[in-house]
Parts: structure tokens; C-alpha cells; sequence
């Protein structure tokens, strides 16, 4: 991967906090990143990725909201309210307004978006995080590495924006040395960083300065000595389905998104293996895929040894402590005719556009919409939950837990349905 340093920009471009890692790119260069940022935007060329000679830009955003609610009497109207808006923000393109009863005004800027409603304007910031490099970097890498960088950053802060950082400078800087090193990613794991880096004021200690185990252990996501009076694995299957179907019943779009979490209450070093209805694992071991899953796009957490997955399909790990997501997946499949007849659905919730009022019969059905309006009717949405029941047919076949002191521990395991992007168009 290889970068060379990484700014955090506050939302006019200014560099709040940054790290030179390898010191082969000027600190100076980022004052180049804002302007090209700004001439790629009016061009409609915004790209996640800019040059600037030998540099490159490698950037993403984290969205703020700021709200400034007016009371009272509102002063002037949307004319007076656009051009208030540009003296408030700096760097705005232009404002554009629309009269009415409900007056509305845009202010379109750089890395923000202001908006004003019936004299109530919200601003939508958008601070950037920014890596340089002079060299070919894998760009896949380098972005996963920023947005792991944001979620640190969110766990020890909760709200992760401008005030925060700028409250919080020196757990910053040294989470920051922690992250990287000389421009490669070393220790990402939230819960191990806040073994060593705490928001709490310590006490100086004379003597030899420890590294925590867990830094320069194989099995860095996991603390050594942890202990448990019961031990227990819970593992939530949770899948949601992605449908879209036309005015005349024929399905545009349908994919199942799943994931497998865990939360894992279990003492020492364990390993745990799980294995699940595999249509790979079945033609591998020559039993009937009748009732099996072909899952695509997996990816797991760092914890799986992929190795062994690769050999016998085998999903062998020593799990972090506590919640963690072991594993996504997507199905392309028909959705539609999934569902069990027995299944029942919890939270239901079916939106439809036009203020009219619909009644829904037994089996999930809507009635026709006639052509009132024209054109530009949003689709009805429609919100749901089904417990115990998977529409992939995904199953967890065992949990085999193998610790060296032969503790017993019990896996439990809950299967749930949701609505993803559900969505019916009515024109």
C-alpha cells in the first residue's frame, strides 16, 4: 500500500490534523488539494482519486449536519436568506431559491451543501480525509485503511467531527502513530488500540515501558487472560432482501445481502469453527446440494484464516471479544417466491405515495393505482421482519469450540429476515 501522509481537513479545506509518515511528499502539497477539488467539481469531473504532478490524492468524506433554526418573524425572503447563507459560508459557488408557499434555498458550496426551509437552514458539511502518495499505492487498500480510520476515530469519539478532533488532538496524533507506520497500516482494531491509548489522564510510571501483547501477538484482535464464568456464543444470521418490481409485477432487481455476527463470552485462546449448508463444501464432499446455498461476494473479518477456507471450505478463526461481524455475503436470486407461507412478519410498514388511503387484504396485496397523476410517482416502500426464517435457506450446521483447558460452551443461533431496498413502482 504505501502512503505517504494523511491530513484530516475541516469542512473549508483547511488541514485540521495530519502525519507525515515517510517524509517524500511536502507537507506543503495539500494546499494544491482544495483548488483542484473545487476545478474537477465545476468540470463534473469529481473523481475520488486526483493527481497534482507527482502527488496523488487519495480522499473521502465524513458527513456533519449543522442546523440554525429561526424564530419568530423571518426577515426578508428567499433572496435575502440566499445571500445571508454565502456570508455564513465561505467558499459557496451561488445560491438558488424557489418561491412559494413552501420557499426553498440551496447553497451549493465546496465539500458542503446548505439548505433552507420555511426559515430553518441546515448545513450539511462534508470534512475530508486525505492520503498522499508519490508512489503506484493500491488504491482499494489505501481507502480501506481511511474508512478504518474513521471508525476508530468514531468509536472513541461517538460523534466524530470538527469540534471533536479539535478537543481531542493528542489521542489523535497518537492514534494516528498507531495506525501507521511509515506508510503501512499496522494496529486497526478499536478495541485493542483502547488497551493502551485511553481518554483518561494516567499516572507517569518509573520502570520499563510494556507493549501490549496483543500488538505484536499473531492474534492481534484478541487480549490474552480474558475469562468468563459461562461461556457462550451467540450468532446472528440476518439477511436483507433487495427488490424492485415494476408496474406490471415483473422483478427489475432482486439480491440478498447477509451477514453473520457474532457475539462471542468465551475464556482463553479459543478456536472455533463453524460450518454452514455450503454448496461448494457439499461438491466437495460429494453430499446432495439439495438443500445447500451457493453464496457469492464473501468477505470475512481478519480473523478467518482464509488459507484453510481456500483448501476445504473450512471457516476456522479465534474470534475477537465481545460483537464483531464475521462474515457478508450477496445471492442473486429471486426473492419474490421465497417466502414461506407459515412465515410471519414483524414491523410491518408500507409506504404509499399520494396521501391516499389503501386497504391491504391477506396475503400482501395492493390494489391497482389508476393514473392520476401523471408522472414522477415515488414507488411504494415497504418495511419488514421475519424471525427464524432466512429467505436463502442458509442454515448454521455446527459450532465447534476448541479451547486447550476443554471448557464447555454453548452456541445459540437466530435467524432473521428484513427488508432492504423493497421497493414496488406503481408507474
Amino acid at each position: 500500500m504505501s502512503a505517504s501522509a494523511v491530513f484530516i481537513l475541516d469542512v473549508k479545506g483547511k488541514p485540521l490534523i495530519s502525519r507525515n509518515y515517510k517524509g517524500d511528499v511536502a507537507m506543503s502539497e495539500i494546499e494544491h488539494f482544495m483548488p483542484l477539488l473545487m476545478q474537477r467539481e465545476e468540470e463534473g469531473a469529481l473523481a475520488p482519486l486526483m493527481s497534482h504532478g507527482r502527488v496523488h490524492f487519495l480522499w473521502i468524506k465524513y458527513s456533519n449536519l449543522y442546523c440554525i433554526r429561526g424564530h419568530g418573524r423571518i426577515p426578508g425572503g428567499p433572496e435575502w436568506w440566499a445571500a445571508q447563507a454565502q456570508r455564513w459560508w465561505a467558499g459557496t459557488r451561488g445560491a438558488q431559491y424557489s418561491s412559494g408557499s413552501g420557499w426553498r434555498v440551496r447553497v451549493q458550496g465546496l465539500c458542503s451543501i446548505g439548505t433552507l426551509q420555511n426559515g430553518t437552514f441546515s448545513l450539511t458539511s462534508l470534512p475530508a480525509v486525505v492520503a498522499t502518495t508519490l508512489k503506484n499505492a493500491n488504491a482499494s487498500l489505501v481507502y480501506s485503511f481511511l474508512y478504518k480510520t474513521v471508525e476508530v476515530f468514531s468509536e472513541y469519539f461517538k460523534e466524530l467531527e470538527e469540534e471533536s478532533i479539535r478537543d481531542n488532538f493528542v489521542i489523535v496524533y497518537e492514534l494516528l502513530d498507531e495506525l501507521m507506520d511509515f506508510g503501512f497500516p499496522q494496529t486497526t482494531d478499536s478495541k485493542i488500540l483502547q488497551e493502551y491509548i485511553t481518554q483518561q489522564g494516567n499516572k507517569l510510571e518509573t520502570g520499563k515501558s510494556r507493549v501490549p501483547p496483543t500488538v505484536t501477538n499473531a492474534v492481534s484482535w484478541r487480549s490474552e487472560g480474558i475469562k468468563y464464568k459461562k461461556n457462550e456464543v451467540f450468532i446472528d444470521v440476518i439477511e436483507s432482501v433487495n427488490l424492485l418490481v415494476n408496474a406490471n409485477g415483473s422483478v427489475l432487481l432482486s439480491e440478498i445481502v447477509g451477514t453473520i455476527k457474532l457475539k462471542v463470552f468465551l475464556s482463553g485462546m479459543p478456536e472455533l469453527r463453524l460450518g454452514l449448508n455450503d454448496r461448494v463444501l457439499f461438491e466437495l464432499t460429494g453430499r446432495s446440494k439439495n438443500k445447500s446455498v451457493e453464496l457469492e461476494d464473501v468477505k470475512f473479518h481478519q480473523c478467518v484464516r482464509l488459507s484453510r477456507f481456500d483448501n476445504d471450505r473450512t471457516i476456522s478463526f479465534i474470534p475477537p471479544d465481545g460483537d464483531f461481524e464475521l462474515m457478508s455475503y450477496r445471492l442473486s436470486t429471486q426473492a419474490k417466491g421465497q417466502f414461506k407461507k407459515q412465515s410471519v412478519a414483524n414491523s410491518v410498514e408500507i409506504s404509499v405515495p399520494g396521501g391516499k388511503e389503501y386497504l391491504m387484504r391477506a396475503h400482501f396485496g395492493l390494489p391497482s393505482v389508476e393514473k392520476e397523476e401523471v408522472e414522477g410517482r415515488p414507488p411504494i416502500g415497504v418495511k419488514f421482519e421475519i424471525p427464524y426464517f432466512t429467505v436463502s435457506g442458509i442454515q448454521v450446521r455446527y459450532m465447534k469450540i476448541i479451547e486447550k483447558s476443554g471448557y464447555q460452551a454453548l452456541p445459540w443461533v437466530r435467524y432473521i429476515t428484513q427488508s432492504g431496498d423493497y421497493q414496488l413502482r406503481t408507474s
